[in-house]
């Protein structure tokens, strides 16, 4: 009898794996949970990821995430972006011979149509139109290159510094590249404006050009808006260089996550960005929540003063921060004061005499100034006369 509950027992194990093993496989729109210690490099299939902390920028995970990579039609992230911050939805896009000739995924509107550029961001983020990417930045900048150029600088301005734009649609070329770090810091500030949002967001957009001798329809290809609960976007990218490609952004109880996958499998792997991309959020949602690490000190420490008319000045430090934290994540103050914690008069009100260093990991992730309650004014002759003189009267 006992023999026998084993086999059955054995049964039960043999099936409860083959189970787990095969919905991944067969649904792969069912959110897979990866728990922190499971989420090693071999689990994805891209060759570069990362998954950020939209709000702080903080990176949560990463595989080969600093590495340069082509990025395919992830670019028209930045495009899209440029667009919103530089010109009006109002303003005229008309196709030029350059942006006509532009290979398919296009629009194909002939050489000379005009059209609103709001209606050119839908077709640009929703069927991701090679074309349309031209016709923006011909609009915006006068020509494609003086339109990278722009696209450099505000990349660095975002502090993506590892990404070189030559063209605004992310076909193959020479020189174009960026990393996962540096298109996750892009998506994070592209999602802070709403019109930006309310694009990628869009299920489908149907417009005409001005003249209205044709309609035209743009469909949104993120199939990841409809995988997970608080997904936001953002783009999908493929090329025979870059491979599948796909830039994600999720909100769930107040913490926004960024996720980047490049070369996610080439066809007919075309579902392995969404897995990857699945892992990844997973991964956040599971582990990271906000916590509270610093909050305002009023009184921190008294400060000896020499040559001073007080011994001792108050310090305080000002600032309040949380972030998302796994409990893995080791978080570390290191204060920084003058030498022997002692300073010398004329002391100032409010004067930054040192800071404490907030880091998590080991790596620095906030700095507050550690600022003087009050000031110490120096010794001098009439204050000399006076202490001499209290003495004199007291004896």
């Amino acid at each position: 009898m006992n023999k026998r509950i084993q086999r059955i027992f054995k049964y039960i194990i043999k099936i409860i794996m083959i189970i787990g093993i095969a919905v991944p496989l067969l649904c792969p729109h069912i959110p897979i949970n990866i728990q922190a210690a499971e989420l090693a490099e071999n689990n994805l299939s891209a060759k570069s990821a990362l998954l950020m902390d939209a709000d702080s920028r903080r990176v949560l995970y990463e595989k080969n995430g600093y590495q340069q990579m082509p990025m395919a039609s992830t670019t028209k992230i930045m495009t899209c972006l440029l667009a919103l911050e530089q010109a009006d939805m109002q303003d005229v896009v008309e196709f030029s011979a350059n942006a006509a000739s532009m290979p398919k995924v296009h629009l194909g509107a002939p050489k000379g149509t005009k059209f609103y550029m709001g209606d050119m961001l839908y077709s640009l983020m929703l069927e991701s139109h090679n074309d349309t990417a031209v016709a923006i930045a011909e609009s915006v900048a006068g020509d494609t290159m003086s339109f990278a150029n722009m696209m450099n600088e505000r990349a660095k301005q975002i502090g993506a510094k590892n990404t070189n734009f030559v063209t605004p649609n992310g076909l193959d070329a020479e020189q174009h590249y960026t990393t996962a770090y540096d298109l996750a810091l892009i998506a994070a500030e592209a999602i802070k404006n709403e019109e930006f949002l309310k694009i990628v967001n869009t299920p489908s957009h149907s417009f005409r050009d001005i003249e209205g001798n044709r309609q035209y329809a743009a469909g949104n290809k993120d199939a990841f808006l409809s995988m997970m609960n608080g997904a936001i976007g953002i783009k999908t990218g493929f090329t025979g260089n870059a491979g599948y490609c796909f830039v994600g952004a999720l909100k769930r109880d107040n913490r926004t996550f960024i996720s980047v996958v490049l070369a996610s499998g080439w066809p007919p792997n075309k579902s392995l960005k969404w897995k990857d991309t699945i892992k990844l959020m997973n991964y956040g949602i599971d582990n990271y929540n906000y916590r509270v690490i610093f909050n305002d000190i009023n009184d921190y420490k008294s400060i000896e003063v020499i040559n001073g008319q007080r011994k001792y000045v108050q310090t305080y430090i000002k600032g309040n921060v949380s972030t998302l934290l796994s409990d893995k994540d080791v978080v570390e103050y290191v204060y920084e004061l003058p030498p022997g914690e002692i300073l010398e008069a004329p002391v100032q009100e409010n004067q930054v005499i040192g800071r404490v260093k907030i880091l998590i990991n080991g790596e620095e992730f906030q700095r507050f100034d550690i600022c003087t309650r009050g000031s110490v004014r120096k010794i001098d002759m009439r204050y000399s006369f006076r202490r001499i003189l209290k003495k004199f009267l007291f004896m």
